[in-house]
């Protein structure tokens, strides 16, 4: 199924600078009409209603009714959409590098690997209660699996499982912490960690390729115990 950012021209950041100023403005200034925005960019209304319809139709601007205050019936007007936000400056990903730093330097490596340790026991926790809810037999290593790289998927990895004769091989296609993950290779090695945790005595896993390592993605085979090693 085709991603609606898999043509690059559907890429957010791939405005024109007409709908840039547009969504500059409307950030700043919150929802206005047409004629408002018009006013405020020193356009006519002509030339600002065939981007306003482009931009959502792409899904990055709202129709909404404006609230006024007086009588009558409330003008129709735009608003930024949530996936607007992918528009601006987003910093999250430096943060935590900061975060991580300032944190070894200023608490030592022992207070990192106790923030992550618990960071990994509450997504571990998570992970065996889908389980439970989702009726998977301990065995069930297929059913473990899917299950893992379905919550993988919901993280934002673009994780997928292949079967391979008896063995799974368990793709993660990107990794949203990878700057973090640079920084800090706890994390990588916790995520290890992780999946044999879930994963169990139903089967046993390696790590065949790594991002951080100068493969493309990471990659793990995961057999069952009988035909590990």
């Amino acid at each position: 199924m085709k991603s609606r950012y898999d043509d690059p021209m559907d890429e957010p950041s791939g405005i024109g600078d007409a709908q840039r100023r547009i969504v500059d403005h409307l950030k700043r200034s919150g929802a206005g009409t047409t004629t408002a925005i018009a006013d405020a960019l020193g356009v006519t209304t002509q030339a600002v209603r065939p981007q306003l319809v482009e931009l959502e139709e792409r899904g990055l601007v709202n129709a909404e009714t404006i609230a006024t205050g007086t009588r009558g019936r409330p003008p129709i007007g735009w608003a930024l959409s949530p996936l607007a936000v992918e528009l601006f400056p987003d910093r999250h990903g430096d943060l935590t590098v900061e975060l991580l730093t300032t944190m070894r330097r200023e608490l030592g490596e022992e207070a990192i690997d106790k923030v992550l340790a618990a960071r990994d026991a509450a997504h571990l926790r998570e992970l065996r209660e889908r389980l439970a809810a989702e009726e998977i037999a301990i065995d069930d290593l297929g059913g473990r699996v899917a299950l893992l790289a379905d919550q993988r998927a919901r993280q934002g990895y673009m994780a997928e499982v292949v079967p391979d004769g008896d063995d799974f091989v368990f793709i993660e296609h990107h990794c949203p912490i990878c700057a973090a993950a640079t920084t800090c290779q706890n994390l990588c090695r916790n995520e290890l960690e992780l999946f044999r945790a879930f994963i169990g005595e139903a089967g046993e896993i390696e790590r065949t390729q790594h991002l951080l390592s100068g493969d493309e993605r990471c990659v793990y085979r995961i057999r069952t115990p009988a035909r590990a090693g």
